[in-house]
């Protein structure tokens, strides 16, 4: 809600908007007028455009620290949670000057697909990746189905890491302490 806006924002790094709240007008205001870090998710039938237009009542209030987020869209096909929509990431980025993020996770629903799909997000542009992770999925208390382990979290990093290069990005090395996800 907007009046837990700087509740929130005095314990977290970032506040995220999820896909249900991204045309919650009021909550975009208060956390625009935060000037904390925010990551807005796409709706989940939002077109790039509205998702633009969201964003935009954040950047009215003055916050300039602002990533928008392509999590998957629903469509009729029904083998994944949502269909990630790769053709978002170049299109937003030519149309904004705001980090562009993937949600691999989230998009798919399933570890399986997580993996490629976020290898072809940043073969597509994506500035960085939202993945879920978990050392033991099967007994998560949320999201288990869709969490890569440490171990296939750290050969992601490895094979983004080489995409990244490969189109002339650079990712820097990670500051994590976890074995898992310090990779050469």
């Amino acid at each position: 809600a907007p009046e837990q806006v700087g509740l929130v924002a005095s314990y977290a790094d970032m506040l995220q908007i999820g896909a249900r709240n991204m045309q919650n007008f009021p909550l975009l205001n208060a956390v625009g007028e935060s000037q904390h870090p925010v990551l807005l998710k796409r709706g989940l039938s939002a077109t790039t455009e509205e998702l633009l237009m969201a964003a935009e009542y954040i950047l009215a209030r003055g916050n300039r620290r602002l990533a928008i987020c392509e999590r998957g869209i629903r469509t009729f096909e029904t083998s994944t949670r949502n269909t990630t929509d790769i053709n978002a990431i170049p299109v937003l980025k030519s149309l904004t000057h705001l980090p562009v993020m993937l949600d691999p996770s989230h998009s798919t629903g399933n570890w399986q697909y997580v993996t490629a799909v976020a290898r072809a997000g940043v073969a597509a542009g994506a500035d960085g990746l939202i993945v879920e992770v978990h050392p033991n999925p099967e007994k998560a208390l949320s999201d288990g189905g869709q969490s890569l382990k440490p171990e296939k979290f750290a050969e992601l990093v490895r094979q983004v890491r080489g995409i990244s290069e490969a189109v002339g990005r650079y990712v820097p090395p990670s500051k994590v302490p976890h074995k898992a996800a310090e990779v050469a």
